[in-house]
């Protein structure tokens, strides 16, 4: 006998297809719904379907046979409830006549046990409240959209991951037989209101409600045959009588392996394989778990065995049940020595490495694929691991048993990466966070250069989680795409507490000249891109230029920050911001020795130019922070946005992707101009400390190293002093990081994590007034402001200037964009000519 059995009701149908709305007809014949049989109709015949209304005769549909439930595909047809009429009007009577001689009689109601659908939606549309029935459920099950691709217009409801089960034709109800082993002899159908149709009925056999009814549970997959554990993850679980989710990678390390980790706090590298894996799943027990790898089928089993049994094998994959029950987890996370609730970020996996994230926050943040623009704020994925942003406290389901539990707040805590036990009945959990240095109380602030798509609010939350004092949230563009529009104040917003300041401005940007970040600005400096895509409007026109945008943003006490320093770009018109003195400050967010190199050559050339870090975030996977300028504030200035801003455009920094440095020359600070009569020797001081393993400790002059200390194995802690020779005018900084500075680095697989520090400069001045020049660079600037000067001549888009006012009011346009090249050329001739040098 089949589990379900359809019956055909074909000799008693009475209405056909035209009965339902045109635009999706019903199929006809054999069908599945939910993973269940039903029999619509006979294939070839006009009528399908059992329609009746008040006052028709009643229709007794024959059975014979034993079931524990039966199972009508049935659909009002008419409702006035949009009209204001009231819901569980009675429809009919379903009267069950048992082979005993006794009967059981349903009201079949509206909104309980039978519905019509709402207004006339397109076809596979969701009906809606007030529609559904209380007691029904739906004839189709919730689909997940597909992964990797669909429609643009889909790409917002891409982010839930699925759209919930609808009605496509009817809706289901279950009766139970409250004697299952006699036998319904017949089924009699009384109307009472309507107009209703049946499309089908089946019996179900089985000791199963026929509707999944548990919610889901959690499963994880072990592939076992080698040629598939070697493949890239691709895989796939589909439910016939039930559902499940995406399948996401678990990562490979066991959960001893991954507290015992080098780098607590700072996520995981991903696992890009096949298995292991999981996904949660919700089935009837006669319900088939079906395993694809890259659309092959390589594993079936029954959903009722694998809870029975907790696990099925096959010879190629194992499934298991990995669900020791749950507790919903009230969690706070406190600092040590305050015991008060402090921002972080935090993560929960099971022992499998199952994510269990507070409620709100996601455990794949937009289903593991790219964030950028999408999804950005709240968390924070690194690699394997999803953090959460929180305020001190969050709630949510957490498993029973031991659970692991990741916890950083930027680079001045100590990560708490360990097991907690989670009992039944258990409702609390307390942690708490260790500061092991405070650099507030040294007067260092630290901030970020260079954030976008956060909210004012969530930037909030993200730089008060990871300890943060500045987030510089930019506006900018991106072709049609502009960012931050209506987050523009002119002014900071200022924590409760003074402690954490957002102030949004501008990140303006041309393709060829490079791009600018603009701190403090009271008014926009517009327009935010010029030059065409990427930056601006697609075949857009050059109607600025960079150093148009510095004066304006000086003009209103604003800094002018030099994004992303990097060497392709280095010499288009950032040389000329840099020679006519309207750069502040350079920006490195990533360690490499061509870039460093580059910005040791502007200061070898005699650019006082502070160093500064900053994310460029985009995406979910990028903490706010997690590159950081630590500015130092002077004991009689108070901590404001303006006086950190002040003090960076100073010199008084150091850069940060994890260890704090300090640094002294002959007692001077970073940012200090130390003065020698002549040639001598000066006293260089320097330390170095990071939550993470750190190698070298270096002391730069002119760019070259002059002084080290290391620790092959990595330590926490390095620190020197040297008594440097110094034999004209130069510049000293320290560094830290990995072998030989640069190698320092946490991989996530899709990206990774320099870990290093750096000062800016301490100047050294000889005899006279600090001054360098190196001629190499000086015709570099040269060459860079003879290439710019071609570009905008011959490659540029322009508009008719007889056609065109642009926002500078000038009657020439080139003549204005070709000025500070030419003022940039100047300056570098003057000081050649000042050094007696030919050009």
């Amino acid at each position: 006998m089949p589990d379900y059995e359809p019956i055909d009701l074909s000799e008693l149908c009475n209405a056909g297809a035209d009965s339902l709305p045109p635009d999706d007809p019903p199929a006809i014949g054999a069908q599945t719904f939910r993973g269940l049989p039903f029999q619509v109709g006979k294939a070839g015949s006009s009528n399908c379907f059992i329609r009746l209304s008040e006052g028709d005769s009643p229709v007794s549909i024959s059975v014979g046979r034993k079931a524990r439930h039966v199972i009508f595909a049935h659909r009002l047809l008419e409702t006035d409830v949009p009209q204001g009429g009231q819901v569980g009007n009675h429809i009919a009577d379903y009267v069950f006549h048992s082979s005993t001689g006794s009967a059981e009689t349903e009201s079949v109601r509206e909104r309980f046990q039978i519905s019509a659908f709402g207004p006339p939606y397109a076809a596979g549309t969701y009906t809606g409240a007030p529609y559904a029935p209380y007691q029904s459920v739906p004839d189709q099950k919730a689909k997940l959209y597909p992964r990797y691709e669909g429609e643009f217009s889909d790409a917002g409801n891409r982010q839930t991951d699925a759209m919930q089960a609808d009605a496509r034709w009817y809706y289901l109800w279950a009766w139970k037989n409250p004697d299952p082993d006699n036998a319904i002899e017949s089924i009699e159908i009384v109307p009472r209101g309507g107009p209703f149709i049946i499309a089908a009925i089946t019996l179900g056999h089985l000791d199963e409600h026929p509707f999944y009814r548990e919610a889901n549970r959690t499963v994880k997959i072990e592939f076992t045959d080698p040629d598939l554990v070697s493949q890239p993850f691709d895989v796939e679980v589909d439910v016939d009588r039930g559902e499940a989710t995406y399948a996401y990678p678990l990562p490979k390390a066991s959960a001893d392996e991954f507290v015992s980790g080098p780098h607590k706090g700072w996520g995981e590298k991903q696992n890009e394989a096949a298995s292991p894996s999981y996904v949660e799943v919700s089935a009837t027990p006669s319900a088939t778990l079906n395993v694809k790898q890259s659309g092959e089928t390589v594993a079936r089993a029954k959903w009722g065995a694998i809870v029975s049994k907790g696990s099925a094998a096959g010879p190629r994959a194992r499934i298991e049940l990995i669900d020791p029950g749950k507790n919903w987890v009230s969690v706070s996370v406190v600092d040590d020595d305050t015991d008060q609730p402090v921002p972080c970020r935090i993560h929960f996996r099971s022992l499998d490495g199952v994510p269990y994230q507070p409620h709100g926050f996601h455990n794949h943040v937009n289903s593991n694929l790219d964030t950028w623009h999408k999804d950005v704020g709240g968390d924070l994925r690194l690699g394997q691991i999803t953090y959460a942003y929180i305020d001190g406290t969050c709630q949510g389901w957490l498993p029973r048993g031991e659970v692991v539990v990741d916890v950083a707040r930027g680079f001045e805590y100590e990560p708490l990466r360990e097991k907690v036990q989670i009992q039944p009945g258990q409702r609390r959990l307390n942690l708490r966070l260790k500061r092991w240095t405070n650099m507030n109380a040294q007067r260092w602030f630290s901030g970020d250069s260079h954030v976008h798509f956060l909210t004012p609010e969530g930037a909030h939350r993200e730089s008060q989680a990871e300890d943060l004092n500045v987030v510089n949230l930019l506006q900018s563009q991106w072709g049609s795409l502009f960012t931050n529009t209506e987050d523009f104040t002119g002014a900071p917003s200022v924590s409760r507490d003074g402690s954490n300041y957002v102030y949004v401005g501008q990140e303006n940007r041309q393709h060829a000249l490079g791009h600018m970040i603009l701190w403090g600005l009271k008014q926009h400096v517009m327009p935010w891109c010029s030059d065409g895509l990427s930056e601006a409007e697609h075949a857009g026109s050059m109607d600025t230029n960079l150093s148009d945008w510095a004066d304006r943003a000086h003009a209103q006490g604003g800094s002018v920050i030099n994004p992303h320093f990097n060497s392709p770009n280095a010499y288009g018109e950032y040389a000329t911001l840099i020679a006519t003195g309207r750069m502040d400050a350079i920006e490195m967010i990533s360690l490499s020795s061509q870039r460093y190199g580059d910005y040791y050559g502007y200061l070898n050339c005699g650019y006082r130019l502070p160093l500064v870090s900053g994310t460029d975030k985009m995406t979910s996977s990028v903490p706010v922070g997690g590159h950081r300028t630590y500015a130092n504030i002077p004991d009689n200035e108070e901590f404001t946005y303006e006086s950190w801003c002040r003090n960076v455009v100073k010199g008084r920094t150091f850069i940060s992707g994890g260890p704090m440095i300090g640094f002294t020359v002959d007692g001077k600070e970073v940012g200090d101009t130390v003065e020698l009569s002549g040639a001598g020797t000066v006293e260089v001081k320097a330390w170095a400390e990071s939550i993470f393993p750190i190698h070298s400790l270096e002391i730069l002059s002119a760019g070259r190293v002059v002084a080290s200390t290391e620790s092959r194995q990595g330590t926490r802690r390095l620190e020197l002093t040297e008594q440097i020779a110094v034999e004209g005018h130069t510049w000293l900084a320290a560094r830290c990081g990995g072998p030989g500075y640069y190698d320092n680095r946490i991989e996530f697989g899709a990206g990774s994590h320099d870990v290093y520090a750096h000062t800016s400069p301490v100047y050294v001045a000889c005899g006279d007034d600090w001054q360098m020049f190196d001629p190499r660079v000086a015709e570099n600037i040269l060459t860079s402001v003879e290439g710019s000067l071609a570009y905008i001549r011959e490659n540029t888009l322009q508009h008719n200037p007889a056609r065109t006012t642009h926002h500078h009011g000038e009657d020439d346009h080139m003549a204005y964009l070709e000025r500070p090249f030419i003022e940039a050329r100047e300056a570098v001739h003057k000081r050649m000519h000042e050094l007696g040098l030919a050009h």
